[in-house]
């Protein structure tokens, strides 16, 4: 008799275990058909609302390539930002250590049990997550995920713990991989992508413009006179301010749009979907924010300057990628020979 009542409960079980098992399967797939680490991070996000009914959820991260803290990614839902606070913690903390080692969930009332002296702590209280999940992959943590709560109110059963590790391993392995991608095609000074990254890129772009019958702009921007400033302060200073300016042609473009280390001291950013005079504002914006840094080095206030050269695709004429690349190249040196500080188009 007890054989009659059991087996349709350990069917049921049986079945949703192999229901879990597919769709983890495809959340694997899902996760591992992009190398691109924001939009990784965006289906992991998606993937863990998604599964678990939530209104919000977060991500921590190592900061950059070679970094030991913890940042929350920009990409997080639903959770209010106080943009004046840090969120950002040492892989050090004392609370890293512990999911570390456990390779578990919790709540925030079980790390607080702990009652452990952690900065970490501090920074999830401020977001009052409902669960923290480790992304821990072959040993070793590569960041949390923080949920939020759920549309239905409720909470975690173990049984979507266990499913939520599982989707975290699996993130966890594709971040790594991620990672692997983004250092072989960054330029490690400048944290911008490197030539041959800038290449396939505008390829794959060129592509596009012609399949779609949409717009395509090329910026090319070279640093005015930076043998001669390296001649004066030192390749130190040089290298310094190479950063400052890759950092301003980041924070004056959108997420969509590529910024490549073109050689030493040039620059190119590809601007899909943008036509001549988008991509005209974005250039003279460009231009405008490095002219006016004040580059501190030092006991020194430096400034540099560039030109640009813009150009925007012709679908009609331009038979390969080079016919652009070589159009915004030559804009560029018409900027050079017109006094510099400039930006002139073709």
């Amino acid at each position: 008799m007890d054989m009659e009542i059991t087996w349709p409960i350990e069917i049921e079980q049986y079945e949703r275990k192999i229901y879990d098992l597919k769709q983890l399967i495809e959340i694997s797939k899902g996760l591992n058909s992009t190398l691109d680490y924001n939009t990784l991070i965006e289906s992991i996000l998606l993937t863990c609302m998604g599964q678990m009914q939530l209104l919000k959820a977060g991500i921590f991260l190592k900061r950059g390539i070679g970094s030991d803290n913890f940042v929350l990614h920009r990409n997080y839902k639903g959770f209010e930002i106080d943009h004046s606070q840090e969120y950002e913690f040492s892989y050090e903390d004392s609370m890293t250590g512990l999911m570390e080692s456990f390779s578990r969930c919790y709540t925030m009332p079980e790390l607080k049990i702990h009652g452990f002296q952690s900065s970490a702590l501090e920074v999830l209280h401020r977001l009052d997550p409902s669960l923290v999940v480790p992304l821990v992959g072959k040993g070793h943590m590569n960041g949390i995920i923080i949920l939020g709560e759920r549309i239905n109110q409720g909470g975690f059963s173990e049984v979507e713990k266990e499913y939520l590790l599982n989707i975290a391993s699996l993130a966890s392995i594709a971040i790594h991989n991620a990672s692997l991608y983004e250092m072989a095609t960054t330029d490690m000074m400048t944290k911008l992508k490197i030539h041959h990254y800038f290449h396939s890129a505008m390829e794959e772009e060129f592509e596009r413009t012609v399949r779609f019958n949409r717009p395509l702009s090329l910026i090319m921007a070279d640093i005015d006179h930076f043998k001669q400033f390296n001649d004066t302060y030192g390749h130190s200073a040089g290298d310094h301010v190479l950063k400052v300016v890759a950092n301003l042609l980041k924070e004056n473009i959108r997420p969509m749009d590529i910024a490549a280390r073109y050689g030493g001291e040039e620059f190119a950013i590809i601007l899909p979907k943008t036509d001549m005079t988008e991509a005209l504002i974005v250039a003279e914006r460009i231009r405008q924010n490095i002219s006016t840094e004040i580059i501190r080095y030092e006991d020194k206030h430096l400034n540099v300057t560039i030109s640009v050269g813009l150009t925007q695709m012709d679908i009609d004429s331009d038979k390969s990628k080079k016919d652009v690349i070589t159009r915004a190249d030559k804009a560029l040196y018409m900027s050079k020979n017109s006094g510099r500080n400039t930006v002139s188009f073709m």
